[in-house]
């Protein structure tokens, strides 16, 4: 499993235009080859900030599989406006979990 991790910054005041937008690109991801799960978070202490966590089979299901795919396009469409400044995009293995595990996961 990989998680792919990204800090969004919103430009200030857009921020519930990006969590409609994103709640409309969601089915986008969750549909592509790879993909196991996805968490946004909003940030407490800076509310235009968003933390991305998506969880894929293999990095390639991202980076090949969802990035080469027409839906990345569309995604790219709805969500790609709001960030200031682009976000970095980084792929992690877990080492270890604590706690209960996801059925299935």
């Amino acid at each position: 499993m990989i998680l792919e991790h990204a800090e969004l910054s919103v430009a200030p005041g857009r921020e519930a235009e990006f969590e409609a937008a994103f709640r409309s690109a969601s089915p986008i991801i969750s549909a592509s080859p790879g993909f196991r799960r996805l968490l946004l978070s909003r940030c407490v202490e800076r509310e235009n900030v968003f933390l991305l966590l998506v969880e894929w089979n293999s990095l390639e299901d991202h980076t090949e599989g969802f990035r080469g795919s027409p839906g990345y396009q569309e995604w790219r469409r709805l969500l790609h406006s709001f960030y200031e400044p682009f976000p970095v995009v980084e792929h992690f293995r877990p080492l270890f979990i604590v706690g209960p595990t996801v059925p299935g996961a």
